[in-house]
């Protein structure tokens, strides 16, 4: 089983993310949680170009680019053999990441962009995709650290992010689950298990 958890910043996702793979690991699944970007020593590079590197100027679409070719290699080399392996995983942040933040907030075109994820993953998908939902104003006050940089991208663009996972989850209803982000950790935690245990009885590896 394959699923990724996205959202904007300030979510909560990392937290989330550990308490759900805990709750699998005590329904006796062996569970895998990777980042995207990152997860590999090639995705950890491109993280690091991509969120740290304030001083580098980046196309919008060289963004993209390099985000698809660090999930291109995690998918490669980290995503499949797991699964393959019998595997549960868990990504922070997958391809509609991409689709939200370089399409609806960052002008690319968003057909385009799931077509070239497609080829980048070898047509991998997650069997769910959830997302985190909350204002991103309030998102933005639980950062309780220096800013990235696609966090410093300002307010518009982050209210085009918060309204392109929405609009994706209302195109793909079946495949991109919106969850309220806004409650308690335990609350959240428990409707995310809600959403997660129905897929849980007869899931096989692909």
């Amino acid at each position: 089983m394959f699923l990724s958890i996205d959202g904007c910043d300030g979510t909560g996702k990392s937290t989330q993310i550990a308490l759900l793979a805990e709750w699998l690991r005590g329904q006796g699944r062996d569970v895998l949680a990777c980042r995207d970007p990152g997860s590999t020593r090639l995705g950890e590079a491109v993280r690091e170009i991509v969120l740290d590197r304030h001083d580098l100027a980046i196309d919008r679409t060289a963004e993209m680019l390099l985000y698809m070719a660090a999930r291109a290699q995690m998918v490669a080399e980290v995503i499949r053999p797991a699964l393959v392996a019998g595997k549960t995983v868990l990504a922070d942040r997958f391809l509609l990441a991409n689709v939200v933040y370089q399409g609806h907030a960052g002008g690319l075109d968003v057909p385009t962009l799931w077509e070239v994820g497609r080829v980048a993953t070898s047509g991998l998908l997650p069997d769910l995709a959830i997302v985190l939902d909350m204002p991103p104003e309030a998102a933005a006050a639980r950062l309780a650290r220096g800013l990235d940089r696609m966090e410093q991208q300002g307010d518009g663009f982050h209210a085009r992010v918060r309204q392109g996972f929405l609009a994706e989850a209302a195109r793909q209803p079946d495949q991109i689950r919106v969850l309220d982000a806004s409650g308690p950790i335990d609350q959240v935690q428990a409707a995310l298990r809600s959403l997660v245990e129905p897929l849980l009885v007869g899931s096989i590896t692909p």
